[in-house]
């Protein structure tokens, strides 16, 4: 006969085991959520697996260059072909060539007009100049107050050939003279001159291409 002492302590000992087993079987549960059951490369691991797997790319291999999708305009794409553009010289410059153009159109100074305006546009105001030189005309300006010139739109066209558009305010006094006699006459314009030149010359100039009517 087994005494009660022995008994009793038998099965303190079973049962320990068993909370002891539901314990172990509870931690492996959980390491098995979190770290799952694959290690290493597994016999089902082919290439599809491997191209569905994340790419990581080795740290000794160099970045390819990323296209973010982004395209400059405006003044940002002026800028970005040629660092060195200042908005303030720009319209400071284009305010003197302005003056020197009407000047020079009304005197029908060629040269200066040359140097000043694209092909197309210049033969447009030496056609001018003959048809009025013919007719036995001659014309002075003298501005009354320095012109104002505000950027319009600025873009990049093609490669690095920039054209940028600036809205001209100006008043000055004509003097004619013809057949019939002297006139004076002082007006009032609003026009916008679009100026055209590559970023990546080495001739800072631009060059006038395109003349347009404003609203005063």
């Amino acid at each position: 006969m087994v005494p009660v002492r022995a008994s009793l302590k038998a099965d303190v000992q079973v049962l320990e085991l068993i909370i002891f087993a539901g314990l172990a079987a509870i931690v492996l549960y959980q390491l098995y959520a979190v770290l799952g059951r694959r290690v290493g490369r597994q016999p089902e691991d082919g290439p599809a697996a491997e191209a569905a797997a994340p790419l990581l790319r080795p740290l000794d291999r160099p970045l390819e260059p990323v296209d973010d999708g982004v395209h400059l305009t405006g003044l940002a794409a002026v800028k970005a072909r040629d660092p060195s553009f200042d908005m303030t010289t720009f319209l400071s410059g284009s305010k003197q060539a302005y003056e020197l153009i009407v000047k020079a159109f009304a005197e029908g100074d060629r040269p200066t007009l040359r140097n000043l305006l694209a092909p197309k546009i210049l033969a447009d105001f030496e056609t001018a100049i003959d048809g009025r030189e013919g007719e036995g005309r001659t014309e002075t300006v003298e501005f009354l107050h320095p012109p104002r010139a505000d950027l319009d739109k600025a873009e990049v066209v093609s490669g690095d050939l920039a054209q940028l558009t600036v809205r001209f305010l100006a008043e000055f006094r004509s003097r004619t003279k013809g057949p019939e006699g002297e006139g004076v006459d002082d007006r009032r314009t609003a026009e916008l001159w679009t100026f055209e030149r590559r970023l990546k010359s080495k001739d800072p100039n631009w060059a006038l291409v395109h003349v347009d009517a404003a609203e005063a």
